[in-house]
């Protein structure tokens, strides 16, 4: 009996709490209490009437309900998984810890029991279209299993799973701050400040990343952005093989741009894999996305034909620059994964004229500085809302240059009918926010399919 079947087959008679019931719990509540353990759901939820699309199986299951504003105090479990968006220093949690309870997340565990050789991903920006690129990439020659934080849990698959396989992950700082297991080939894409209103402090959130190396092994690989100092600072904790990627530079051993060239490197040989016009998906950051992914897989992939072939098919993962609509010589671009202020830039130098912007929404406590003069730089018109709006306007207001017209809203209606208004043919529209979407929405993929939902609607001009 392998490890993973081990485990399951000792649920029986455990009791076993799932705090919330998002992507990574909604396969798992059923699976635990199929394997003979007694679950039951915490939620601030107020009554099973509060989950319609779950309500059928939390019945036919017997889930237990802890549900309410005081849904984390109390718990009667022997096993406690927290939801990965929900802190690991919570001081509720701690006290569980305390009381000798198992405190852990899906990740963390599938990561005790997975076979397959895993490949991990993390960074600020470029997370989710670096792990689809190397699961692209992998999966033309290889079974590969994607998930974590990006589509769905993978620790139900985890019995399928085979040493012959390989699982490509996207992990977030709040996944890894607890992890006390790595990948075989880490994959750190960049680090900017993020999720400073949950983390306690900058290093704390960089730390967090950087324990995606820290329990490697001598025979791991880890791949680093030679652009980013942050980064590079991460080289002394790797106990592998270092490989770098490069937009700017030319790497010893990694992937880097060469008089328009996509280049692998590994000491003296260096050879050109395909142009970066190439690539389907617009932007120069998805140039590094590329750069990355290569960098990651180039070892593990036989016929090396497979990166251009995927360059020149793959378009892209929605809610990054997803083109949307045309109406009227107006183009309409979604990309609501745009939380942070780095990630606005990228997406803004993805385009060569300047364009309508809406931005704005929960306050992470991030700066925005730098977004400024990237908008003054990039952007006609400005359409602002939420809570960051202000602090995006005084950016835009500080910085060098000639200002956009700055226009505000309430909702994403109003932001989509006023961008169009002031759009004129030939004109570009983007949603790009600069900041995260809990002000208004659950998430930034609800944000993302709102805006298009809207745009769907528009009439032309009269």
């Amino acid at each position: 009996m392998n490890k993973a079947k081990a485990f399951f087959e000792r649920l029986r008679g455990k009791k076993v709490a799932f705090i919330g019931i998002g992507v990574s719990h909604e396969r798992l509540i059923p699976m635990f209490s199929d394997y003979g353990a007694s679950v039951t759901l915490c939620d601030r939820k107020k009554s099973i009437d509060d989950f319609p699309e779950y309500k059928e199986m939390l019945i036919e299951k017997n889930i237990g309900l802890h549900l309410g504003e005081d849904y984390l105090k109390d718990i009667d479990a022997d096993i406690i998984f927290r939801t990965p968006g929900m802190y690991y220093n919570n001081p509720i949690l701690q006290e569980y810890r305390k009381k000798n309870v198992v405190v852990t997340s899906e990740m963390e565990l599938f990561f005790e029991l997975c076979p397959a050789k895993i490949f991990a991903v993390t960074g600020s920006d470029g997370k989710t279209t670096t792990t689809t690129l190397i699961s692209e990439f992998l999966g033309r020659e290889n079974k590969v299993y994607k998930g974590g934080n990006i589509g769905k849990a993978l620790l139900p698959d985890v019995l399928s799973m085979t040493e012959n396989d390989i699982a490509v992950v996207e992990l977030s700082s709040f996944q890894l701050i607890s992890m006390r297991r790595s990948p075989d080939v880490a994959v750190v894409t960049n680090v900017a400040p993020n999720h400073l209103d949950v983390h306690k402090s900058m290093d704390e959130y960089i730390d967090a990343k950087r324990n995606l190396l820290l329990h490697q092994s001598p025979f791991s690989e880890a791949i680093l952005n030679l652009d980013n100092d942050i980064t590079v600072s991460m080289a002394k904790d790797v106990r592998g093989k270092t490989l770098w990627f490069s937009r700017k530079s030319e790497v010893e051993r990694g992937t880097y741009l060469k008089d328009g060239y996509i280049c692998y490197k590994n000491g003296d040989v260096s050879e050109r894999l395909f142009k970066a016009e190439e690539i389907k998906i617009p932007g120069v950051h998805n140039v590094e996305n590329y750069l990355t992914a290569i960098a990651a897989t180039y070892e593990h992939i036989k016929d090396k034909s497979i990166f251009a072939d995927v360059a020149r098919e793959f378009g892209g993962v929605e809610h990054r620059i997803e083109f949307v609509r045309e109406l009227d010589g107006v183009k309409f671009y979604n990309d609501s994964i745009a939380s942070s202020p780095t990630r606005t830039i990228a997406g803004l130098n993805s385009f060569k004229d300047k364009v309508i912007l809406i931005a704005g929404g929960y306050d992470k406590l991030v700066p925005y500085d730098e977004l400024g003069p990237k908008i003054n730089e990039k952007v006609k018109v400005l359409i602002l809302c939420g809570p960051t709006g202000a602090k995006i306007e005084k950016a835009v207001l500080s910085a060098e240059g000639e200002k956009p017209k700055i226009l505000k809203s309430d909702n994403m209606e109003t932001s989509v009918r006023l961008a169009f208004r002031n759009a004129e043919k030939g004109d570009t529209v983007i949603l790009s926010p600069a900041s995260a979407s809990f002000d208004a929405y659950k998430n930034f993929e609800v944000r993302g399919r709102d805006f298009k939902r809207i745009v769907s609607l528009l009439k032309g001009k009269e």
